[in-house]
């Protein structure tokens, strides 16, 4: 799809779904016309059009939380995008990572879960310690402990999946990573970071060719 495929509004706008690239945030929603969005894909930094100030803007020219963009999906129809970035600090004019803070509704029955609510949970219970917490408990012990903890449920993963036994392996699995991030919380490591080092990587697989010594 091209630009000249895209379907504009009547004022030559088109809505734009901002998302990190890397935690799948939606971080705002913003407009965008075919000037500031040909801005955005020259400079790979998203250009916004201002419908109040009806001016275009680009996203951290006064704040400096510049918005590098990844790629840009259009929808079924033509009239959405949706612009994958790597966000230099919050989206937000009030400071929030993202535009979307205000909750609205929860179902009692389905809860969203998130590695990033998780982590702040964990932290929590490090900087504000809870009686009878096992992760306030794994702290107050300090690194030798947690690693400790991390080493025995690495053990337990690998006899499980040894075992062929696909429910006890998901199981410890959960376990290694909730001791992981208790080690990440530890050493300061953050969710983003791990992201970042895997997004990095790319894995080519090789065929290993064996040479007949003569």
């Amino acid at each position: 799809m091209e630009i000249k495929d895209l379907k504009f509004d009547e004022k030559g706008l088109i809505p734009a779904i901002v998302v990190d690239a890397v935690t799948k945030r939606v971080l705002t929603l913003a407009y965008m016309n075919e000037e500031s969005l040909k801005i955005t894909m020259e400079k790979e930094l998203t250009c916004f059009y201002s419908r109040s100030r009806k001016q275009l803007w680009l996203k951290g020219e006064t704040s400096g939380n510049y918005q590098h963009v990844v790629s840009i999906t259009a929808d079924c129809d033509g009239d959405a995008l949706v612009v994958l970035v790597e966000p230099d600090g919050p989206a937000c004019h009030t400071g929030e990572t993202s535009c979307f803070h205000n909750p609205l509704f929860e179902s009692e029955e389905r809860h969203e879960f998130s590695y990033e609510d998780l982590m702040k949970l964990i932290a929590g219970r490090k900087t504000e310690k809870k009686e009878g917490s096992y992760t306030t408990y794994l702290f107050e012990k300090g690194r030798d402990k947690i690693l400790k903890k991390v080493g025995e449920e690495s053990t337990e993963v690998i006899i499980a999946g040894k075992a062929d036994d696909k429910k006890e392996t998901i199981y410890e699995i959960a376990d290694l990573a909730y001791h992981v991030m208790v080690l990440m919380i530890d050493m300061g490591i953050s969710l983003e970071e791990v992201f970042r080092e895997l997004q990095s990587r790319h894995v080519i697989d090789k065929k290993v060719k064996q040479e007949k010594m003569v």
